[in-house]
């Protein structure tokens, strides 16, 4: 049988179409900056994409310390992920090329130690760890030493019952396996493979259940459906006893839990794998746990307690003094609505980032527009001239970084918008032309 197509479908795509290719010749047709602006505000201002939502935009031109543009830049936004980048820079400010991963010292026949945030340890999506083959070699009996004070496991905000979802992952001062179990079928039984494959034994079925894998809200007890067919990785409930148990396992060596809190002074640090391999991966792939773990190693070096607002504190005194605007800022990664920010604090702010960092390094760490991470499929080009960070909750999308213009310059922008109601497929679409017309108008 023959299906003909809904029209009205048909004609949404068609204008919609016919609408991008419109201001792409509208920009390309503008004899010089000034008029593209003009066009682009016009665009932000009457287009059905942008009319209901809030746009906000930035463009700043670092080099002549000039604002080419601004549009609602001083007008508050949701900024997710975007907090990434200010994650980013504490990264920068506080730690060095190395990632602390124990603090520890040796006394008689015990070797004690505690965590200091460092989310390496384990972790498949990171290169391999120090930790490992230190605590293997050691002669001394191991003993883990909990903090008497740890930051809540989830951030201000968050939404709970996100917690089954990987982008939920919580934050904790000895992390192990990245704090998540991946589930994936099995081809000789019914019961999924797990790994760490510890966790194996507290999956059991549950017939109500569709699709995917359900953990229990408080405890590492995981239900799987009986038509599981698709990897799945779902974030630990976290404790000291879990990660000790993870990590005795793969050290095949006993490893015990101090009941107490001696008073003992740690004069040594273990590092594991350099910083940089941190902000690769939570810029380009928005690793929202490695984005937490960041604050807590930033906040294990003024202080004793792995308290994010310690490190936010201390950022926002320190080295934040100078934005524009007042910052809202709560937690590493975004997934927090009480984030709040302004295109000219993040125009700021990724100024302040390009004086940190030579410019290869920082495009080596950042996406880069139709070849890496989370713009990969956005701005395709024979070679990469967009190079930024995205930031995404539902009804929020933001775009913040630098680009490459067509005679060469580079620019810093941030486009901002809250509260929009259309598919964020339209907003990026739509953006993407704007972002193009400055570039090939500057």
């Amino acid at each position: 049988m023959n299906l003909k197509p809904h029209p009205i479908p048909l004609l949404k795509n068609t204008l919609q179409a016919f609408f991008v290719l419109l201001l792409t010749i509208l920009f390309s047709s503008c004899s010089g900056s000034k008029s593209t602006f003009r066009s682009i505000e016009k665009q932000l201002e009457r287009s059905p994409v942008f009319e209901k939502g809030f746009p906000g935009l930035m463009v700043y031109d670092p080099e002549n310390r000039k604002v080419l543009y601004e549009y609602n830049s001083d007008k508050y936004f949701t900024p997710a992920s975007n907090t990434k980048l200010f994650t980013f820079y504490t990264g920068l400010k506080m730690l060095g090329d190395s990632v602390p991963a124990l603090r520890y010292t040796v006394k008689n026949d015990s070797l004690i130690f505690k965590g200091t945030g460092d989310p390496s340890l384990l972790n498949p999506y990171l290169p391999e760890s120090r930790v490992i083959p230190f605590l293997k070699q050691a002669e001394a009996e191991l003993f883990y030493l909990p903090p008497v004070v740890q930051e809540t496991f989830f951030g201000p905000g968050w939404a709970w019952d996100d917690y089954n979802d990987y982008y939920s992952v919580e934050r904790s001062a000895f992390p192990v396996y990245g704090n998540e179990v991946t589930f994936t079928p099995s081809e000789l039984q019914e019961k999924p493979e797990a790994f760490p494959a510890l966790f194996r034994d507290s999956l059991t079925a549950d017939t109500l259940l569709q699709k995917r894998i359900r953990r229990d809200l408080f405890t590492n007890q995981f239900r799987y459906p009986k038509n599981f067919s698709k990897e799945q990785t779902v974030p630990l409930k976290t404790s000291a006893e879990t990660a000790i148990r993870l990590l005795s396992d793969t050290l095949v060596r006993p490893v015990q839990i101090l009941s107490i809190n001696p008073n003992i002074t740690f004069q040594k640090t273990l590092y594991s794998i350099p910083t940089d391999s941190l902000y690769k991966r939570m810029l380009q792939e928005s690793d929202n746990f490695i984005a937490e773990q960041i604050l807590l190693l930033a906040a294990n070096e003024i202080s004793d307690s792995l308290r994010t607002g310690m490190a936010i504190k201390h950022m926002k005194e320190h080295f934040l003094k100078d934005l524009p605007d007042e910052l809202k800022w709560v937690d590493g990664s975004g997934l927090s609505r009480y984030n709040l920010t302004t295109p000219r604090n993040m125009v700021r702010l990724l100024e302040k980032i390009k004086q940190e960092v030579p410019q290869k390094r920082l495009f080596h760490l950042l996406p880069a527009g139709g070849r890496s991470g989370t713009i990969e499929k956005q701005f395709k080009a024979d070679e990469p001239w967009i190079f930024a960070k995205t930031g995404s909750l539902s009804n929020n999308y933001s775009l913040s970084g630098y680009m490459i213009t067509k005679k060469g310059e580079l620019l810093i922008f941030s486009f901002m918008n809250s509260n929009y109601v259309v598919p964020s497929a339209e907003l990026k679409e739509q953006m993407e032309v704007i972002l193009r017309a400055i570039r090939n108008n500057n």
